[in-house]
């Protein structure tokens, strides 16, 4: 396993303020009728946009590290890559950038098992992220194109 070459603190903090940077060009596109009377359904919107944007790029990602380093799924506990590495950084800041945003917006109580879910994957995420054991990140992230199908549902 070679040695993490990139510091994950600036790499979780790029990737948290990126999900904030498009939380906050997302919040510019019109909303649909059924979302715009309702500031709850309104914050759940935006939010269902981020967590669409992250599936896409993750679920994406995380293919394309199995396809270019396809050994992972042979000898997990040897294989490394530094895309894998970055797409488990990425994820580990947009997990901390929902939290955030959950509670900031008070929808703790109502989003309480999100909250388990995210803490959950911050620690195992940070795990990796200081580590150089990222490849079962990136096989759990594959989770990420379902998500992407999920989503579109949750927005109907």
């Amino acid at each position: 396993m070679p040695p993490v070459l990139v510091p994950a603190l600036p790499l979780l903090l790029g990737a948290t303020l990126t999900f904030r940077a498009v939380r906050h060009a997302l919040c510019r596109l019109p909303l649909p009728a059924h979302v715009r009377a309702d500031p709850l359904r309104t914050w759940r919107w935006h939010n269902l946009l981020v967590s669409f944007a992250h599936s896409i790029v993750s679920g994406i990602w995380a293919l394309l590290c199995i396809w270019q380093t396809p050994e992972m799924l042979v000898e997990i506990e040897k294989a490394w890559s530094l895309s894998g590495y970055l797409l488990v950084c990425f994820s580990a800041g947009y997990f901390i950038h929902d939290t955030v945003d959950i509670v900031i917006s008070h929808q703790s109580r109502a989003s309480w098992e999100y909250l388990v879910h995210h803490v959950m994957a911050m620690g195992a995420f940070f795990s990796a992220s200081f580590g150089a054991d990222c490849w079962w990140g990136v096989l759990t992230l594959l989770v990420e194109v379902s998500n992407i199908f999920l989503t579109i549902r949750m927005m109907m």
